[in-house]
C-alpha cells in the first residue's frame, strides 16, 4: 500500500499539537481517539477502569465516523455515558486502510469540533 505524505505530515502535526495541549505527545492513534472519548463524555481528566478507557476509545471511534454518517448519537445513559447508532456499515478495510479512515476522521474532529488547522 502506497504511503500517504500528506497523511503523515498532517497527522503527526496533530499529534505535535496536542502534545502543547496536554503535556506529551499521544504515543498512537488509539491514545487520541481515547481522548476524543474523554473529551465527548466531558467529565475531564479522572480515572478511568481499563474497561472505562476501552469504552472511551469505542466512544472515540463512533464520534469521528459520526463525521462521515456511520453513527448518530442516540443519547446518554443514566450514567452521562454517550451511546450511539450504527446508521451505516463502514467499509470492509485491511488494518492499514482501517488506521488511514480513523486517522482522516480524527483530524476532521479536530479540525471541525476543535478548531485545530494542519
Amino acid at each position: 500500500m502506497k504511503r500517504d505524505l500528506d497523511l503523515d505530515r498532517k497527522w503527526l502535526k496533530l499529534r505535535e499539537s496536542l502534545k502543547i495541549v496536554i503535556g506529551k505527545k499521544p504515543s498512537d492513534l488509539n491514545s487520541i481517539l481515547f481522548l476524543i472519548g474523554v473529551q465527548e463524555l466531558g467529565r475531564g481528566h479522572v480515572p478511568f477502569s481499563k474497561e472505562e478507557k476501552q469504552d472511551l476509545i469505542h466512544i472515540g471511534i463512533c464520534k469521528v465516523l459520526s463525521l462521515s454518517g456511520y453513527y448518530t448519537l442516540e443519547g446518554l445513559d443514566e450514567e452521562g455515558w454517550p451511546h450511539w447508532i450504527e446508521d451505516k456499515k463502514v467499509p470492509n478495510l485491511n488494518l492499514m486502510e482501517q488506521e488511514k479512515l480513523l486517522k482522516i476522521h480524527t483530524m476532521e474532529y479536530f479540525e471541525k469540533e476543535i478548531g485545530l488547522v494542519f
